[in-house]
């Protein structure tokens, strides 16, 4: 939800969409709950019963990612744009608490929106 409230305005390109989210998500001062998030991701792997809808931490992202990357998905019912948006988001974000190398994972962002707009 508070991404959502963040979001880049949609008139931009998908490099400056993604580098966007990426700047909200990614800043310092959310590296606290980043861990958690991956923390609680964790513990849902291994106790799954403790997290029954933790699927839907993930299906939640569909509807606002779809809109926001309306233009490069396949339709109004695609679901594998935004699965693979979040996907690199998600990972990127994994990569840069663990190792803290920021020009790397900018990087990574940055060709990322190259192919994903081709």
């Amino acid at each position: 939800m508070r991404l959502a409230e963040h979001l880049p305005p949609k008139t931009g390109s998908v490099q400056e969409r993604l580098r966007g989210i990426w700047a909200w998500i990614s800043a310092d001062e959310r590296a606290p709950f980043v861990r958690l998030f991956f923390e609680v991701h964790a513990d849902g792997l291994v106790h799954p019963e403790t997290y029954p809808d933790q699927g839907e931490a993930i299906t939640d992202w569909f509807d606002t990612l779809g809109a926001t990357f309306r233009d490069v998905s396949t339709g109004p019912d695609d679901t594998v744009t935004p699965t693979l948006v979040m996907a690199v988001v998600r990972g990127l974000l994994f990569d840069l608490t663990a190792t803290g190398d920021r020009h790397r994972t900018d990087r990574a962002l940055d060709r990322f929106a190259e192919l994903l707009n081709q």
